[in-house]
């Protein structure tokens, strides 16, 4: 695994706003950066990436498997009472799942560990799936890159895939919060993805969703929804007013409810906790476990509901601990052993591991000045080339 400095296509920027990547610049600053590429071996990324990420989720069903036999478990990664049933009956009625990222802490050697899954929202598609493909072609066409280079990337192959499986009747609405270019640029890509597949599809924004006298999800036609894409946490809508009516809407969410378990951080010691010593899992443990006490080497506090790195602290032995605002952790926290992201160059680097219909395809690579990766973290494209 290398970091390979590159020249940039002088008309990234204008391609990018012709295909609706809009927020390839936020805050000022690029995000979308192509003045490097990461470089990976074949093995490397079969071997080290693929493989596990496959493997850690047939664990993580395990998980789910144990989270809704047990109210304890429901519990600690504070479902609402209310709500596990629903949690429960997504999963025994086998609801399908589409996408989910698997961070990993990988710098090209040793085995990969996990350091959280984001399982129900996860952004930074579009990017990964089709931005990063044309860099690909462009750049070898280009010698920007040597020809002949492959890409660990068959995401959008995947998401048509997956969608042409979901059995969908009648019309798919897709739905993201009003005022969030980011989110409502994944959500227009997938909706994409869904009419490539064939579907009939309509976006809305979650403000938008009515709730009719019978109790039932209607768009700004009033026509019912059926099934539902939403880009939006399990466990904002389990603690809303609107969301009390989810469980008699008799709409299919996608992702469905059981995502909320994979996407908690209780998940970490949970894996721990049923697979104690894996190669690719880091010891792991609820804030209020003794055994938390026991983690030599520094730590990171993660609360239970966290997003793009907030209210994240990093205690390192022999340096300033590191922490972030934000508006979580009244739910609780866990703590995971320190594994510091590899540094190349000066930055920070974590691999966002992507699994469509639960089968890896595809990776996505962010960077940050901090160890700590946010929402305006850098992403980079990389190659394979042995």
């Amino acid at each position: 695994m290398q970091r390979i400095s590159i020249t940039e296509r002088d008309d990234w920027k204008s391609q990018a706003e012709a295909l609706g990547f809009s927020f390839h610049t936020m805050y000022g600053a690029a995000y979308w950066d192509e003045t490097a590429c990461y470089r990976f071996s074949l093995k490397q990324i079969e071997d080290d990436i693929e493989d596990p990420s496959g493997e850690i989720e047939k664990m993580c069903f395990q998980v789910v498997e144990r989270a809704i036999a047990s109210e304890e478990i429901m519990a600690k990664l504070a479902i609402p009472e209310g709500f596990r049933d629903y949690v429960r009956n997504s999963w025994l009625n086998r609801e399908r799942n589409l996408y989910g990222r698997l961070d990993l802490s990988y710098g090209g050697n040793g085995p990969a560990k996990l350091l959280e899954y984001n399982a129900d929202t996860p952004t930074s598609l579009y990017e990964s799936a089709a931005f990063q493909w044309l860099w690909l072609e462009q750049a070898m066409a280009r010698d920007i890159v040597p020809t002949g280079c492959d890409q660990y990337n068959s995401i959008h192959e995947r998401l048509i895939e997956a969608f042409s499986n979901f059995g969908i009747e009648g019309r798919l609405h897709l739905a993201s919060c009003r005022d969030t270019p980011e989110d409502e640029g994944t959500v227009r890509y997938i909706e994409e993805c869904a009419m490539q597949a064939g579907l009939e599809t309509a976006f809305l924004h979650m403000e938008d969703i009515g709730i009719d006298a019978a109790g039932h999800f209607t768009d700004l036609d009033d026509m019912g929804i059926a099934t539902l894409f939403k880009l939006y946490p399990w466990e904002w809508i389990m603690t809303e007013d609107f969301g009390q009516s989810v469980p008699g809407s008799g709409v299919t969410f996608i992702e469905p409810a059981w995502k909320a378990i994979l996407a908690n951080k209780g998940l970490l010691p949970l894996l721990w906790e049923m697979f104690e010593g894996h190669p690719n899992l880091l010891p792991a443990f609820f804030a209020d476990d003794p055994r938390a006490g026991s983690l030599e080497g520094g730590y990171v506090r993660k609360p239970l509901f966290s997003r793009e790195g907030g209210n994240i602290e990093m205690v390192r032995p022999g340096t300033e601990t590191l922490t972030v605002d934000g508006p979580y952790g009244d739910e609780g926290f866990i703590v995971q052993a320190l594994h510091p992201l590899p540094v190349f160059e000066g930055n920070h680097t974590v691999i966002g591991s992507w699994l469509v219909a639960s089968q890896p395809c595809g990776i996505g690579i962010r960077e940050d000045d901090s160890p700590i990766t946010r929402d305006s973290s850098r992403f980079l494209p990389h190659v394979i080339r042995d």
